[in-house]
């Protein structure tokens, strides 16, 4: 079969398509042809391996696909690798059927990203109704959708932060209250001014560095700051106990790898999302489809912030 294989860490430059031999899906493993697989910007660490789990060579990225099963059910499932290939095994357990009307792009966008927006506000920042949630990266996979859930489950004022006019618009069109510029020189103030001159209750933060730093600032007594991922690569200023007690703040981290391992985490959030972007209550945007063969211009695209929503390779 035809498949990503990464030989050696690095950049987008070591995504090189090649032939590889098929998997072979062991006991209760289910053997998918693959329809699409998406892209996750934590792919792009995986392959420099500066990723939280340490990665191993030769390794064929992605989390997630698309397939059609032996028995010619057409689901979405998570993986534990190998997703940018021909074929992918997947097990039962993460494993979801695609209702009719919902594209391959549209399944994947729910799948990882999806579930990671509904933990990130229901399970880690028990978001509550009439709270001001900040959505950093507004317009991404996770932040496209967040944004919607918040505004859905009752939020007082969802701020989203975007680094173009276009991606800010976007975050309006899906629902957000007010779009800043994530440029801004001074991030802390752009958000309590977008807040009404008030800090905020939630911030969903997956930059890190000085970005984390600031929306750590804005925060309110009994705030909640969510980080779900370092883009930027940087590391944010280490935070002293008393600073949290000092302001009654709160610091929480979510990995969703940890929710595979809680009975019914997945299927709380997944299935009913799927339903709802069947039905249009939720739009899962799909920024890009990309050939298998361009994986790598894929991440270049994803990297230099061109992209928006959801990534999706077709094999």
């Amino acid at each position: 079969m035809r498949a990503i294989q990464v030989n050696e860490f690095g950049g987008p430059e070591v995504l090189v398509a090649r032939d590889v031999d098929d998997p072979q899906a062991p006991e209760g493993g289910v053997l998918l042809g693959v329809s699409a697989a998406g892209i996750n910007y934590a792919d792009t660490h995986q392959a420099e391996n500066s990723y939280l789990a340490p990665a191993e060579l030769p390794m064929i990225p992605g989390g997630e696909v698309v397939g059609t099963t032996p028995d010619g059910r057409r689901v979405v499932a998570l993986l534990p690798g190998g997703g940018y290939a021909e074929k992918a095994v997947a097990y039962p357990g993460a494993m979801w059927d695609v209702p009719d009307g919902v594209e391959d792009g549209q399944a994947l966008a729910i799948v990882l990203q999806g579930a990671t927006a509904w933990h990130i506000l229901r399970t880690s920042a028990r978001m509550q109704e009439g709270d001001s949630v900040v959505v950093h990266a507004a317009a991404g996979g996770v932040g496209t959708l967040a944004v919607q859930l918040a505004k859905q489950w009752g939020a007082g004022r969802v701020i989203a932060t975007a680094s173009s006019e276009e991606k800010r618009q976007l975050a309006l069109d899906l629902g957000a209250d007010v779009a800043v510029d994530s440029q801004t020189e001074s991030m802390k103030d752009a958000l309590e001014e977008a807040n009404g001159g008030k800090k905020v209750d939630v911030v969903l933060e997956m930059t890190g560095g000085p970005v984390f730093d600031a929306s750590l600032a804005a925060v309110a007594p009994f705030g909640r700051l969510v980080t779900y991922g370092g883009a930027s690569r940087e590391d944010a200023k280490p935070i002293a106990p008393a600073s949290l007690m000092h302001k009654s703040r709160a610091v929480i981290g979510f990995w969703l790898v940890h929710a595979f391992r809680v009975p019914g985490m997945l299927d709380d959030a997944i299935p009913p999302m799927l339903s709802m972007v069947a039905t249009g209550e939720l739009r899962a945007i799909v920024g890009g489809t990309y050939p298998l063969e361009d994986a790598r211009r894929a991440h270049e695209d994803l990297r230099a912030r061109r992209t928006t929503g959801k990534l999706v390779l077709t094999p």
